[in-house]
């Protein structure tokens, strides 16, 4: 029973300490040579072993979720701060290897996501209760990595700082410029760059509950004139716009249709414009997505790595202006998710119940010390098709947030 998963962590733990009280009382500590976190967990039932052993990847989440092992010391932060930092050093075990090399076989048929299964999938992660998301993200509802220029902002002062540096670089530089905002979410971009900026943005989502919240703060702000919101898949969308921006949507288009993602922002994007693409990428080169986050949190999602990227882009013919990677400011800014979650886990409960709190904390810890320990980060792609259209040097980008900074700070907005 308990064979398996023993012989799994004698190879994974490699630094700090893990005790396991078994089912029939009996212990384990698993130590490694380098001091590191320490947690000690019970397994209350017989099977759950076997189950982890044969699939660590998907069923050690569903464990957690089922309330089939407890952290007795410690937190689930610093079971997984364990975990992880030891499978960044090297811990592994071959049922581990195997499971991985399956699934970098399976891929690409993980990640198809033609319209209708986008749509699906999207439901699966954004259609959940608004109330959800409005208990643990900042007022504006930005569900993507903030921007800390000095490390100590606040939620709110980073995900405002967040929306100025794309603003900076989408060079909003006179009023009525058409953008078109690929995975609009809740709308709070679209709304910051038409009145900070005098945008005319019309943004896009597959997300139904999303569409409406975007929709009714554009007419709560009196902006329906100057943003609109459709629900629309970014292939079909027609028409010309001088500015392009996608924020934490790339993640779920898939690298069978990465190609077809660039080529209709090539198509998209007037011969003068610029376009800003903001997603999660991975260090290690090609990979796959955890089975338990693919199955539970973002079907059909996957982080990719940049040498996936640059290839589609040039393929498209756009020219890589500019590209940024943000280091971890999204593992400050799911710290904070993570911190408001736990402040209104009740409310989050009654919403939903115990496994579904138990999913999130987990999803919520993982994707943090993804950050931290395994070197995931956040890159901002600047395309445009002509050299021309963008300043030769970046100083541009500093300047455009200070004047941001400064017409909020006026007693009387004058927009640009």
């Amino acid at each position: 029973m308990m064979r398996l998963l023993d012989t799994l962590l004698r190879r994974v733990i490699v630094l700090g300490r893990l005790t396991v009280i078994w089912p029939d009382g009996s212990s384990s500590t698993y130590a490694g040579a380098t001091p590191g976190p320490e947690a000690r967990i019970r397994v209350h039932d017989r099977a759950t072993p076997t189950r982890i052993a044969l699939n660590p990847g998907l069923r050690f989440g569903e464990a957690w979720m089922d309330g089939a092992f407890t952290v007795e010391d410690g937190t689930l932060y610093d079971l997984l701060d364990l975990m992880m930092l030891n499978l960044e050093r090297g811990g592994s075990h071959p049922v581990m290897r195997l499971i991985e090399r399956a699934n970098t076989w399976l891929r690409r048929v993980q990640q198809a996501n033609p319209i209708g299964r986008a749509k699906h999938n999207v439901a699966h992660h954004y259609d959940l209760s608004g109330r959800l998301y409005s208990l643990f993200l900042d007022r504006d509802r930005q569900y993507s990595c903030a921007y800390f220029p000095r490390g100590d902002e606040t939620l709110e002062e980073a995900q405002l700082a967040k929306k100025r540096h794309i603003a900076a670089k989408l060079l909003l530089t006179r009023p009525g410029l058409r953008v078109l905002d690929i995975g609009s979410g809740w709308g709070g971009l679209a709304l910051t760059l038409a009145r900070e900026f005098g945008a005319d943005v019309t943004g896009i989502t597959l997300s139904e509950e999303q569409h409406r919240e975007a929709t009714a703060r554009a007419a709560a702000e009196g902006l329906s004139g100057r943003v609109r919101f459709h629900l629309q898949d970014y292939r079909e969308v027609t028409g010309t716009f001088d500015r392009i921006v996608s924020v934490g949507m790339f993640e779920h288009v898939g690298i069978p249709h990465y190609d077809t993602f660039f080529r209709v922002v090539a198509r998209a994007l007037v011969p003068d414009g610029v376009a800003l693409i903001h997603a999660i990428g991975r260090p290690e080169g090609p990979g796959t997505t955890n089975a338990w986050l693919r199955k539970y949190i973002f079907p059909g999602g996957y982080s990719p790595a940049l040498s996936e990227v640059l290839p589609a882009i040039e393929r498209s013919r756009l020219l890589l202006t500019d590209l940024e990677t943000l280091r971890l400011h999204y593992a400050a800014t799911i710290r904070h998710w993570r911190e408001r979650f736990a402040r209104n886990r009740d409310a989050i409960a009654a919403i939903y119940d115990e496994r579904f709190c138990r999913m999130w904390e987990f999803y919520l810890v993982a994707c943090e010390l993804a950050f931290r320990h395994q070197g995931h980060f956040v890159w901002q792609a600047q395309l445009a098709h002509r050299q021309d259209v963008v300043p030769l040097t970046r100083d541009y980008i500093a300047e455009a947030e200070a004047a941001a900074a400064r017409r909020a700070a006026s007693p009387v907005s004058t927009g640009l």
